[in-house]
């Protein structure tokens, strides 16, 4: 047996039209992009689930920061459990959408750009927004609906939370059939993808899946069943949607506490805890073991995410508080 060590036999394009690819059928395309100082091509792997029925296009995007690893497992799961053959409509799936910060196992773009705040890009700019411009006419244009798959940053864990515009009725709905632990009303006007689809009339949701450079099986199975619930009720695939008896807390707003005193950081609360107004979440110390600043929660919240690295320069970030509706 011969066994294909790269992706040569992967077909190199420009560009793809969905209908003209065949039905009941999974292709697996290489997209051109951008290309280095070498002049060599950037392609993004994409994988195109094209049902024998008609129906929706539902794009599942993952890894646009390179270090966010759960979405892309995600991806590969959800290829392993849904039968084409039985497929109506589209699932348009891209397992790493940074390539370069994929291969380096950094967040950000090949010119240090965050990817997920230059969106939909620019015609003309910096390889970065060219690279999103791009993406932008080449992937996000062909959508009917959009789910982008996130964890957190370097240094922080997150709950499994969804970011998405309650005021949409449809995005509403997508965010609540992942069955979260948060969800975290959010217009997302902010040069994200979720963002950028929305401005062009494409329901969209950002799942956010624990926690960077790890693959977490039971969130990727949580997310797994997100998606799928999702594709049942765009009737995509024929299986009930499966919703879990925990209370999903929602929240109408969130923010970042930052610290202003650089030294040893410890936060306190645990993803998902609800804290009060004027509780100790955070404290600061020296090189010498002395207490800098203690630092509490301004008003009633819960966790949505947290800073891990003890290592703490003035501004950074504490926890994410999530302000229940």
């Amino acid at each position: 047996m011969r066994h294909l060590d790269g992706l040569e036999h992967i077909p190199l394009v420009r560009e793809f039209d969905v209908e003209d690819l065949p039905k009941g059928e999974v292709s697996r395309l290489r997209v051109t992009m951008v290309t280095n100082a070498l002049g060599q091509l950037l392609s993004l792997p994409v994988i195109v689930i094209k049902g024998k029925k008609p129906g929706p296009v539902l794009g599942i995007t993952a890894a646009v920061h390179g270090d966010e690893l759960n979405g892309l497992q995600t991806i590969h799961r959800v290829l392993q459990e849904i039968s084409v053959t039985h497929l109506s409509g589209t699932i348009v799936a891209v397992p790493v959408v940074n390539l370069p910060g994929f291969l380096n196992n950094v967040r950000e773009f090949t010119d240090g750009s965050d990817l997920n705040r230059v969106m939909p890009g620019k015609l003309h700019g910096n390889i970065g927004e060219i690279f999103a411009h791009r993406f932008t006419k080449k992937i996000t244009k062909k959508l009917d609906y959009l789910i982008d798959l996130h964890t957190a940053s370097f240094g922080r864990v997150n709950s499994l939370y969804v970011r998405a515009d309650l005021s949409e009725k449809k995005t509403a709905v997508m965010a609540k059939l992942q069955n979260p632990q948060i969800i975290v009303n959010h217009v997302g006007r902010d040069g994200t993808l979720r963002g950028a689809a929305a401005v062009l009339g494409i329901p969209a949701i950002t799942v956010e899946i624990g926690n960077p450079i790890l693959l977490q099986s039971k969130l990727i199975k949580s997310s797994l069943v997100g998606i799928t619930n999702v594709l049942s009720h765009l009737k995509m695939i024929q299986r009930k949607e499966k919703i879990y008896h925990h209370k999903t807390v929602i929240c109408k707003k969130s923010y970042w506490m930052r610290t202003d005193q650089g030294g040893i950081l410890e936060v306190f609360p645990q993803v998902t805890d609800l804290v009060k107004k004027g509780e100790l979440i955070a404290r600061v110390q020296n090189i010498f073991g002395d207490l800098l600043r203690e630092y509490v929660a301004p008003e009633d919240g819960i966790v949505v995410g947290k800073s891990i690295n003890p290592v703490n320069q003035t501004g950074s970030r504490i926890l994410h508080l999530g302000i229940k509706a």
